[in-house]
């Protein structure tokens, strides 16, 4: 049994799919920058989500869009002398970088907005037939009025923000809108801007229409479940709800999943604050990849994750045992890849371990049936990891070391068994790093000709000092242009 928080219900509910492919929907990227922290944190619970749902025997369609229209994505091409194509082409492919990285499954279809513009143009048409739609001199905007049931996703009061926003209403030049809340389902094309034409003329789809076509287009009028980080809930979800259910007449989801935000030391992640993290950033400053998806799974998706150092810090220790469990068959140099036939293992003791194993594997599948519980699932791995990372370092130390058939049945077993779960929570195998025996009096050192070499923009120099720390184990993490930290790997 699965259960999952339900953002529309407000509750812990039973999943139960539609049919025999479960439909998912997840809001992708706006296409105009690197990918952050945010969106780490994000992708990774959604594909812990996909691949449980696999595990569980479910049959999948995971959609998931690209938003490559949009003012943000205007503007960065401005800012290149580019085009609005070749920046979201360009990051588009730094996109699937990023995710590859992270060890997340592309989804099943990765539908385009400017793929979709007829049906975006029809869906529309719908609306305004339907009179949930007015145009105004080239725009589109959705009456918000129109439905009686828009706010059932945030809760949000609709005729008490009218009467507060009024007064800015009237003090707007040209306002077109009939309503404060009312938003744009097809914007008129500005004089230097890209366009498509419409039967409201040049111009271009706003956000929220875009994700309801594609999802209509990709999935059909209802899916099981529909994905997002809780930044989207309003207005981008609400208004993805009203539009979708008034133009088909149909529940447009079942189950609403949204993640917590990140924050970065105890604060809000963003660019203002100078604490904005990139993946690319924090896989180029030595955190492994694995690490950082360990490390996103330590806090259940619902909740705040907060960024630092510490925690960090114990991911990277933790993660570190599991790796070297995961190479145990190449740490005891393939000694246990099978049993030989003429060993013969007690029927009992086999018994005894296959079902402690199956247990395992029980409570593996409760914690992550248990909205997503991923830290409950992590204290399964653990558990499954420790007597082969023991069993490692002792056969590496001690030369000629032996062992019964039983224990040899036992480790492999183990191993079998966290292999197939670790898949589950994506986390692959890294190469391993030899054990650092460097001191923290000669890290700091380095460290500190490393900065002066990156003020006196010796970068050659710079580089050359963290690649040797890498090679000892050591992985740095540049917090800002003053100060860089370290963890052990």
């Amino acid at each position: 049994m699965i259960k999952l928080f339900n953002t529309l219900s407000k509750k812990v509910e039973v999943f139960k799919p539609i049919d025999d492919v479960v439909k998912i929907y997840c809001c992708g990227v706006t296409v105009y920058d690197l990918c952050h922290l945010g969106h780490a944190r994000s992708y990774i619970a959604w594909d812990v989500l996909r691949r449980f749902l696999i595990y569980s025997d479910f049959k999948v369609k995971y959609v998931q869009n690209f938003t490559d229209i949009d003012d943000k994505i205007l503007k960065r091409a401005k800012e290149e002398n580019s085009s609005m194509k070749e920046v979201s082409e360009k990051n588009i492919i730094e996109f699937h970088k990023d995710m590859d990285s992270l060890g997340i499954m592309r989804p099943d279809s990765m539908p385009r907005a400017t793929n979709h513009i007829c049906n975006i143009c029809s869906f529309i048409t719908i609306l305004e037939d339907k009179g949930y739609a007015y145009s105004r001199d080239g725009d589109v905007y959705y009456s918000v009025f129109k439905n009686k049931n828009y706010g059932k996703l945030s809760n949000q009061n609709i005729q008490e923000q009218n009467i507060n926003q009024q007064g800015r209403m009237a003090n707007e030049e040209n306002s077109k809108k009939l309503n404060p809340q009312d938003f744009a389902l097809w914007k008129k094309a500005k004089d230097d801007e890209p366009f498509f034409d419409s039967p409201w003329g040049k111009g271009r789809p706003g956000w929220h229409i875009e994700c309801s076509a594609m999802v209509k287009d990709e999935l059909g009028d209802t899916i099981d479940i529909h994905l997002g980080g809780s930044d989207l809930i309003f207005p981008h979800h609400e208004n993805e709800i009203a539009q979708s259910e008034a133009a088909n007449g149909k529940k447009l989801a079942n189950y609403w999943l949204h993640n917590g935000m990140v924050n970065v030391n105890g604060q809000k992640m963003s660019k203002s604050l100078k604490n904005f993290k990139t993946i690319r950033e924090l896989i180029k400053s030595g955190i492994s990849p694995m690490t950082l998806r360990y490390f996103v799974m330590t806090v259940n998706y619902r909740k705040p994750l907060d960024f630092t150092e510490e925690a960090l810090r114990s991911a990277s220790e933790a993660w570190k045992n599991i790796n070297v469990a995961l190479s145990f068959l190449e740490l005891t140099k393939d000694a246990f890849k099978s049993i030989d036939k003429n060993e013969s293992i007690e029927n009992e003791y086999k018994e005894k371990i296959c079902f402690e194993l199956s247990q395992k594997k029980l409570k593996f599948s409760e914690a992550l049936g248990n909205d997503l519980n991923t830290a409950g699932a992590i204290a399964i791995i653990y558990d499954l990891a420790k007597p082969l990372k023991n069993f490692s370092n002792q056969f590496q130390r001690v030369e000629g070391f032996k062992i019964d058939i039983n224990e040899k049945f036992f480790l492999l077993e183990n191993f079998k068994t966290l292999e197939e779960l670790t898949e589950v929570l994506g986390l692959k195998k890294e190469v391993l790093v030899k054990e650092s025996k460097i001191k923290e009096e000669e890290i700091s050192i380095l460290i500190n000709e490393r900065l002066k070499a990156k003020k006196e923009k010796n970068y050659t120099k710079a580089d050359e000092i963290r690649n040797l720390l890498k090679e000892k184990g050591i992985e740095l993490i540049d917090q800002s242009k003053e100060i860089t930290t370290w963890i052990r790997v």
